[in-house]
C-alpha cells in the first residue's frame, strides 16, 4: 500500500462518515431521475455508483447491443435524446446520453463508490463503500433486479473446452470457438445473441421457449403511428400496473418469466437457421442435456438465464419469502425512509425501463419529501 493511499484512508477514518439529507444507490437510469428530482427539491444528497463512468452499466453490453425501444421512449425527464425518434440506439449511445445528462444537470455522483453494507442505526440508515461511510435520514437503492448473473449450476458439469459465458459477459463472435453455440433461454438478450451468431453463419441452437412476442413488427409503419405508442405509453405505462385489475393479475408472472420478445421474432431465428430446442436440463458426459434427452456437441454455451437480484449488501430485514425487496409501489413500510426505485414492475411494467422510470422517481421523491416535512 502505497504511503498516499494510507494517508487518504487515515483521512477518512478521522473524519468520520459523510452526513447527507439522502443517499442514492445507483447512477444508472433509476438513479439519475432521482437525482433529477431531489435537485429540484433543494435536499443535500449523493448518488453513489460502483461503475468507473456514468453509463457503464450500457457501455458493457454486447457489441451491437441496440435498445429495443426507439429513441423517442429513451429520454430522463428533462433532456432529450439526440437522435431521431424512430431510430434504435446502440448502448454506447445511451451511455454517453446519462453521462451528459448527469453532467447537464450537475447531479453530485461518486463513481467507483460500491456499497457494501447497508445498515440503520438511531433510527439513521449506515452505507459503508470501501473505506467510505455515508449517514443519511433516507436512501433510495435505485436499482434494477438484474444484478449478479445467474448461471445454472449444471454450468460446472460441462467439459472444461467448452466456453461458457453468460450474456452479461458476451461482447461478440470472437470470444467464441470455432462450432456449434447453444444459447440457452429465450429472453430478448438470448433472442438477439442468437440471431446475430445465426446471421454471421454460425450453428445455432436456441434452447427454451418465448414467454411471447410482441403482436406487431417494431420497423413498420403501423408500429410506428401505432403500435409503439400503445405498446409502451398505454400498455405497459398505463394498463399494466399495480393499481389495475390486469396488472396485478400479470405481474406475478411477469415478474417470474422473461419479458416477451419485443423486436426479434421466433420465425426470424427459424428463417436464417437458429433451431429451436428444448431447454437445458443436465449433462451427459460433459455435454449438456436436454429434457427430451438430446445431448447437443457444443462447443460452445451462452447462459442467457436472467440474474440474481443482487441486494446481498443491503442489510435490513426488508425481503419477501422469495428473496425480492419488500415493498408497496417503491415504499418500504417496514423502513420509513427506506425506497426502491427501478425495480421490474415496481409500479408498472414499465418501471424497469427507460421511458417509465422518471414517473416512480417523481412519485417517490414527492413521497420522500411530505415524509420529511411531516418529522
Amino acid at each position: 500500500m502505497s504511503a498516499a493511499v494510507q494517508l487518504v484512508r487515515e483521512v477518512r477514518a478521522e473524519a468520520g462518515p459523510e452526513r447527507f439529507d439522502v443517499v442514492v444507490i445507483g447512477g444508472g437510469q433509476a438513479g439519475l431521475s432521482v437525482g433529477y428530482y431531489l435537485a429540484r427539491l433543494g435536499l443535500n444528497f449523493v448518488i453513489l455508483d460502483a461503475h468507473e463512468r456514468t453509463g457503464d452499466a450500457w457501455r458493457k453490453r454486447w457489441d451491437s447491443l441496440r435498445l429495443f425501444s426507439p429513441a423517442r421512449y429513451d429520454a430522463l425527464v428533462g433532456m432529450p435524446f439526440p437522435a431521431p425518434d424512430d431510430v434504435f440506439p446502440t448502448h454506447d449511445e445511451m451511455a454517453d446520453y446519462l453521462e451528459a445528462y448527469a453532467k447537464r444537470f450537475n447531479l453530485p455522483i461518486r463513481t467507483s463508490t460500491r456499497v457494501d453494507a447497508l445498515t440503520q442505526k438511531d433510527g439513521r440508515y449506515q452505507i459503508v463503500a470501501g473505506e467510505r461511510k455515508f449517514v443519511a435520514d433516507q436512501v433510495i437503492v435505485a436499482m434494477a433486479n438484474f444484478q449478479n448473473p445467474r448461471v445454472p449450476e449444471l454450468g460446472t458439469k460441462l467439459d472444461p473446452s467448452i466456453v461458457q459465458l453468460h450474456s452479461s459477459e458476451y461482447k461478440n463472435a470472437a470470444q467464441l470457438r470455432e462450432g456449434p453455440v447453444l444459447v440457452a433461454g429465450v429472453g430478448n438478450s438470448g433472442a438477439e445473441i442468437a440471431y446475430e451468431l445465426a446471421q454471421a453463419g454460425r450453428e445455432v441452437w436456441l434452447s427454451g421457449r418465448a414467454n411471447g412476442e410482441a403482436p406487431f413488427r417494431m420497423n413498420t409503419w403501423f408500429a410506428r403511428w401505432f403500435g409503439i405508442p400503445l405498446l409502451f405509453r398505454v400498455f405497459f405505462h398505463r394498463l399494466l400496473t399495480v393499481r389495475t385489475p390486469m396488472g396485478r393479475k400479470a405481474r406475478p408472472k411477469l415478474l417470474s418469466h422473461a419479458t416477451p420478445l419485443i423486436r426479434t421474432r421466433v420465425a426470424d431465428l427459424a428463417a436464417i437457421g437458429a433451431r429451436a430446442v428444448q431447454r437445458v436440463s443436465g449433462a451427459q458426459d460433459g455435454k449438456p442435456q436436454l429434457q427430451d434427452g438430446q445431448v447437443l456437441d457444443a462447443a460452445n454455451v451462452i447462459w442467457c438465464t436472467g440474474f440474481h437480484v443482487g441486494f446481498t449488501w443491503l442489510k435490513l430485514p426488508v425481503f419477501d419469502e422469495s428473496g425480492a425487496p419488500a415493498h408497496e409501489a417503491g415504499i418500504v413500510p417496514s423502513h420509513p425512509g427506506l425506497y426502491f426505485v427501478g425495480l421490474n414492475f415496481l409500479y408498472s411494467m414499465s418501471s424497469s425501463m427507460i421511458h417509465g422510470v422518471g414517473r416512480d422517481a417523481e412519485r417517490i421523491t414527492r413521497h420522500l419529501a411530505k415524509a420529511r416535512a411531516s418529522r
